[in-house]
């Protein structure tokens, strides 16, 4: 519950400290005295979004802190657990609002976003504003407010997630289905294309190899004609030849007995020289007499070459890229098989998905319809006491005409009232007038409070337009809310304020020219005074400060 809460230089207020406790909590004062500036503050601190002016003129920043007890709310326990903003103590909530309009929020000193602190808010605090019967015109209050009643927030979350899983889905799927055709006929070509490479079937090495032999066959003739003439020059010619020349050269030198030193390294160079053109000369009539110069695989060669560089032309790179090529075009291929794949696999996700959104679409069904009949029973039951007696109150389910899955469930949740006997039910905008619908908001607002899992409530002048007993129906509603949580309520009804467990006064305190708010808690006897004054004016009479004291001391037995 809320146990502190501190406020600087925020509109008219300059500074404030308030210590909070369980129970009902009585907020009054004059009109415009700040009642309400002081739950704006809150507002502030829980994440609601800033006004320019929220500075107090002068200051340099507004300042606002919210200290909770976190015993009793063990989903805000794991909520800053999750995210690793737990810590000893209190949980404090932090909001810095500068004059120049920029603001930062903290949870427990940790710089957050705003989006941080209305999440953790809404675990903390439910606020109950007095324009909120305004928002009753809205189907979706009506389904948000039938499902906390119900308890299957949760279960309402995850059919809108499994209805978001299944939207998203679908999208996918469709996506990749309009592709389909041009996805079919880039997958015919690639197919044709690699069929192609497929056939050709060129080696790692051919093309080198290929193109080496066929230039050894295309000059053929100029090849064997040459190897003839160095076979001439080295050992053929009978004018003279390079292995007779050495010969002859040899046999003069070694004519001459002990020769050594230079003469001796030429003796052994030419004998070396003389001993590599013999070989030179045996390996070229080798090659001369095993060299095939067949016209038939020279046109073998021109064929399969003339292949390789037709097709590389086709696909328009150099015949030494083609394999690169082939790999390219598999893997493309290999991609479009798997978005193949993936529409199969999408088409199973979505009906999984449709499967699981009808189940627990189904399971909310259930308990929306258990829960309405309960609610309706109970906003009707409150309604007799707040002042409109042969009211009746429904709350209609009606399915949705769509097949296809929806974020808000199966049905439309629409309330219908009957505010006066004798008339049929008709749906709550149509017929409700302002009182009646500001009455009509109390009640479901106190019947819903009953099951919310937030242990604080703050009712801000939910009871404008109501007086009389219905008030102190109203005060007495608003107390046993308090006796099971903390219950802040902002009023002007004396009926009301009598019924709290604890005052606070607001007013407007004058110094030097200058006016802030300032909260005073009331004892047993500035109660009972300010009571008065709320049942007489400003005068307090004996008979105002008696019925005062009546009220008082009724609300507590």
């Amino acid at each position: 519950m809320l146990v502190h809460l501190s406020v600087r230089n925020y509109a008219i207020v300059e500074h404030l400290d308030l210590e909070l406790e369980g129970g009902m909590t009585v907020i009054t004062g004059e009109t415009g005295a700040g009642k309400s500036i002081m739950l704006d503050a809150l507002g502030l601190a829980l994440g609601d979004r800033a006004d320019s002016d929220a500075v107090r003129p002068g200051a340099d920043k507004a300042d606002i802190l919210a200290s909770f007890d976190l015993a009793e709310i063990p989903e805000a326990r794991a909520w800053l657990a999750e995210r690793d903003l737990d810590g000893d103590g209190p949980c404090i909530l932090r909001r810095v609002i500068t004059a120049e309009g920029r603001s930062r929020g903290y949870i427990n000193g940790t710089p957050c976003p705003l989006s941080d602190l209305k999440a953790l808010g809404e675990l903390l605090i439910d606020i109950h504003s007095q324009h909120e019967h305004q928002s009753l015109l809205k189907p979706d209050t009506h389904r948000r407010l039938l499902d906390e009643y119900a308890g299957c927030h949760e279960l309402a979350r995850q059919v809108q997630l499994a209805a978001q899983r299944w939207q998203q889905t679908r999208q996918e799927l469709e996506r990749l289905s309009r592709s389909s055709d041009e996805q079919r006929a880039r997958h015919q070509l690639l197919s044709y294309q690699l069929e192609e490479l497929d056939n050709l079937a060129l080696g790692e090495h051919e093309l080198e190899q290929l193109e080496q032999e066929h230039k050894a066959l295309a000059n053929a003739g100029n090849l064997i004609a040459a190897c003839q003439q160095v076979l001439d020059l080295c050992s053929e010619s009978d004018a003279g030849n390079v292995l007779s020349a050495l010969t002859s050269s040899l046999n003069r030198l070694t004519a001459f007995p002990n020769s050594g030193g230079a003469l001796g390294e030429a003796i052994n160079l030419l004998a070396s020289a003389q001993i590599q053109v013999e070989e030179a000369v045996g390996e070229l009539n080798r090659f001369i007499d095993t060299f095939d110069a067949n016209p038939l695989r020279l046109q073998q060669l021109e064929e399969r070459l003339d292949a390789i560089y037709t097709l590389a032309r086709k696909h328009r790179v150099q015949p030494a890229e083609l394999h690169e090529l082939q790999q390219r075009l598999l893997d493309e291929l290999e991609g479009l098989n798997a978005d193949d794949q993936a529409v199969e696999r999408l088409g199973e996700e979505l009906a999984a998905y449709a499967r699981h959104y009808q189940e627990k679409a189904r399971e909310l069904s259930v308990r929306r319809g258990e829960a309405a009949a309960s609610l309706a029973a109970a906003v009707e039951q409150e309604m007799q006491r707040l002042g409109m007696p042969g009211g009746r109150f429904a709350i209609e389910l009606h399915p949705r005409e769509q097949a296809e899955p929806h974020a808000a469930g199966l049905e439309q949740v629409e309330f219908q009232v009957s505010a006066n006997p004798g008339q049929p039910l008709k749906p709550l905008a149509k017929v409700a007038s302002g009182g009646e619908l500001s009455r009509i908001s109390l009640a479901i607002q106190v019947i819903t409070a009953q099951t919310s899992r937030v242990p604080t409530l703050v009712f801000d002048e939910v009871d404008v337009g109501i007086g009389g007993p219905t008030a102190e129906v109203v005060g007495q509603l608003l107390r046993r809310l308090g006796e099971r949580g903390q219950v802040l309520t902002v009023t002007h009804l004396p009926q009301v304020a009598a019924q709290g467990h604890h005052h606070l006064f607001v007013h407007k305190a004058r110094d030097q020219g200058s006016t802030q708010t300032a909260v005073a808690r009331l004892g047993k006897d500035g109660r009972i005074e300010e009571i008065a004054r709320m049942l007489g004016g400003v005068d307090l009479t004996k008979e105002s400060l008696a019925h005062a004291r009546k009220m008082v001391s009724s609300a507590r037995s």
